[in-house]
């Protein structure tokens, strides 16, 4: 049965900051700086360390909304994974096989510059690179663990970044159930991501950066960005702003904004972990098409989220009371007590949500016009901690025009059509993630490969 616990409805890494988060001041009237950027994630805020660093004397201003960590940066499953939605096949027949295998690396370097930095600027946000390990739980996930392994060979990445796991390895691992097999991707980190979130701010600040708080960016046009505490006018202007794009004045159809909801446990004594493994803290999953995602936190607790019920509101719209669900709350503990039968009478002691962003084409990435100033970074549909500082750091590169290896890395100027109107988007999200669901049910009970969720796939990426 699911826990009668469940309290807290902030994030646990919300919840949990020391301090907690008192707001910095609005916008205080018009102002002009060199370079202002919209949005106080971790996409404007790894572009404002950047410019930064490479240019003290850079007037650069991020204007957030609410309080930078608001959205996904502050609410995250605290996976820094050197990796990009979608993989990056579409990036190769855009580009080339080697520039594909390029932004790959870029990728796993990612992670460690975000331990770097956090060890240069003092951000205490538990930073351990473990690893993830993917569980498969039948046949038909053994099955594309297996392709996935053959894939990363024919690319020449080897056991240092990635290795199938046997049965026995893989339960060393991560002790689930119905464990056939398993994958160890090394490029990732376990981390506390609103520690993260609120130091690279601080970080920001003591570079000389100003943040204003509370101040809502309802236009972007030309060299201005219009707001409810006055006009800010800027030559290079950056737009951030991930699943909250949708309230920029002509941009609603540009990303999707889906909900994925978590809960977290009391932290645990270490005979449970001595049952259901993570002695090392990798992050985890298994190979459902329904993504799931967890970690042993620095407290140890268990944070464990998935996308539930529903996922997506008509409309695009983003609304308080949907991130707290109690069906898609129960379903994720359900989930979790299948896959880690001995958690089954810990404590829930928080349950939260939020949105990610979907592009049309489902690949993340940048561009930057130098004629117009703007430059537009995310869309990285739930895997944006390690991207977030690669597009950060290279939209900074852009802006500076400094000629470096990031700068052609093929998602580089990547768009996306936009998505299709109402009610066709509200009845193709609903559609595609219960036929998923399916799937997944379906594989399970028949040891099948289902052909009807990799088509669904498919259309859903357009490919």
């Amino acid at each position: 049965m699911p826990s009668q616990h469940l309290q807290q409805p902030d994030s646990l890494w919300l919840d949990t900051l020391d301090p907690p988060i008192t707001r910095r001041s609005p916008l205080d009237g018009d102002l002009s700086v060199d370079v202002a950027i919209v949005g106080g994630g971790f996409s404007g805020l790894w572009t404002a360390y950047y410019l930064l660093t490479c240019d003290p004397n850079l007037n650069v201003l991020v204007i957030e909304s609410e309080y930078c960590g608001f959205g996904a940066s502050g609410r995250n499953g605290g996976w820094c994974e050197g990796a990009l939605a979608g993989g990056t096949e579409k990036y190769a027949a855009n580009s080339s096989k080697n520039e594909a295998k390029r932004l790959e690396r870029a990728m796993f370097d990612a992670v460690d510059e975000v331990e770097k930095v956090t060890f240069k600027e003092g951000i205490n946000c538990g930073f351990i690179k473990g690893g993830v390990i993917s569980v498969a739980r039948n046949k038909p996930q053994a099955q594309r663990q297996c392709d996935e392994i053959k894939s990363a060979r024919e690319n020449g990445f080897g056991e240092d970044v990635i290795r199938f796991l046997e049965r026995d390895e893989a339960l060393t691992y991560l002790n689930a159930t119905k464990v056939l097999s398993g994958i160890f991707f090394a490029p990732s980190a376990t981390i506390d991501p609103a520690r993260l979130v609120r130091g690279l701010a601080i970080a920001v600040e003591k570079l000389g950066g100003q943040i204003v708080e509370s101040t809502k960016a309802f236009n972007i046009s030309k060299n201005e960005v219009i707001t409810d505490h006055g006009l800010v006018k800027s030559e290079v202007i950056v737009q951030a702003t991930e699943a909250y794009t949708r309230d920029l004045k002509g941009h609603k159809l540009d990303l999707l904004p889906v909900y994925s909801r978590m809960i977290a446990t009391e932290p645990l004594d270490e005979k449970v972990f001595e049952e259901i493994g993570l002695k090392t803290r990798p992050t985890f999953a298994d190979g459902r098409y329904m993504v799931i995602y967890g970690q042993r936190t620095e407290d140890n607790r268990i944070a464990f989220g998935g996308q539930g019920m529903p996922p997506y509101l008509f409309g695009s719209e983003i609304r308080k009371t949907a991130e707290v669900n109690k069906k898609s709350h129960e379903l994720i503990h359900q989930t979790l007590i299948d896959l880690l039968p001995p958690l089954r009478d810990c404590k829930i002691t928080h349950r939260w949500g939020g949105v990610l962003a979907i592009p049309r084409n489902w690949l993340p990435g940048l561009r930057f016009d130098p004629f117009s100033g703007l430059g537009v970074l995310g869309g990285y549909v739930g895997e944006g901690v390690a991207a977030a500082n690669l597009a950060g750091r290279t939209m900074a590169e852009l802006i500076l025009r400094l000629d470096t290896e990031r700068v052609t890395l093929p998602w580089v100027g990547v768009r996306s059509r936009r998505w299709e109107p109402e009610p066709l988007r509200w009845l193709g999200v609903r559609a595609s993630r219960r036929l998923m669901g399916s799937a997944d049910i379906s594989e399970t009970r028949t040891n099948k490969t289902s052909k009807s969720a990799m088509l669904i796939a498919h259309l859903l990426r357009g490919d």
